[in-house]
C-alpha cells in the first residue's frame, strides 16, 4: 500500500491494511444488489411494456437482431427454454436492437423461428450499456423476482449456460452462484 494512502484509509500499519479491506467487502456485499433494471419499450403490437411489470418473476432478457447471426443461431434454444420453464413462472424477452431500416425484418424472423417470447423493439445500445450489457448482441441479463440483474452473459449464450443461472435463481440459492457476467469473443457489435 502506498504510505500517503494508509492515514486516509485509517490504517496506521500494513498489518491493518488487509483486515480494512476485508471489512470494506464485507460492507459492500451487505449494501446488497444496486438498483433495480429498467426498460421501458414497445411491443411488437405496438402498445408500452415495462421491464417493471416482471417484478415477482424470474426474467431472462435477451438483447437480440435479426441481422446478427450469432442470434439466428441462439434463438431456437431461448425458445426451447421458454417451453421448457414456462411451468415455473419465468419469463422470456427478447429486446430487438433492429434500427428502422432492420425493424420491417422482425415480423418474418418472429415466424421464421416460431418465436413465443414477448418480443419489444426499439432497444438500442444506451439501452444495453445502462443495464451493464456491453454495446454488441447477442447478450443476455437474468433478472431476480426483485428486478435485480443477477446474471449477464454477453455474447452468444449456451444452453448449460442458460439452465445452470435459472436452475440457481429457482432454486434454493443454497450453493455457489454461477459466474455473475461471462463475455465472449466474435459477437455482432451494435451499429
Amino acid at each position: 500500500m502506498i504510505p500517503s494512502l494508509r492515514p486516509a484509509l485509517g490504517v496506521k500499519s500494513r498489518r491493518g491494511f488487509l483486515p480494512g479491506l476485508f471489512t470494506a467487502g464485507l460492507l459492500a456485499l451487505a449494501a446488497g444488489p444496486g438498483p433495480k433494471a429498467e426498460l421501458n419499450l414497445k411491443s411488437m403490437d405496438g402498445q408500452r411494456v415495462r421491464l417493471s411489470d416482471y417484478r415477482g418473476r424470474v426474467v431472462v432478457l435477451n438483447f437480440w437482431a435479426t441481422w446478427c447471426v450469432p442470434c439466428t443461431a441462439e434463438i431456437p434454444m431461448l425458445v426451447k427454454a421458454e417451453k421448457d420453464y414456462r411451468s415455473k413462472g419465468v419469463a422470456f424477452i427478447a429486446a430487438s436492437v433492429d434500427d428502422r431500416k432492420s425493424k420491417k425484418n422482425v415480423p418474418e424472423f418472429v415466424s421464421r423461428y416460431n418465436v413465443r417470447l414477448s418480443i419489444w423493439l426499439d432497444a438500442n445500445a444506451d439501452d444495453l450499456t445502462r443495464l451493464g450489457m456491453g454495446t454488441a448482441v447477442p447478450a443476455t441479463a437474468f433478472l431476480d423476482p426483485e428486478g435485480h440483474i443477477a446474471f449477464r452473459v454477453e455474447g452468444q449464450l449456451r444452453e448449460e449456460e442458460l439452465r445452470e443461472r435459472l436452475d440457481w435463481l429457482l432454486g434454493s440459492r443454497a450453493g455457489p452462484a454461477p459466474g455473475r457476467m461471462r463475455k465472449a469473443s466474435g459477437d455482432q457489435v451494435q451499429p
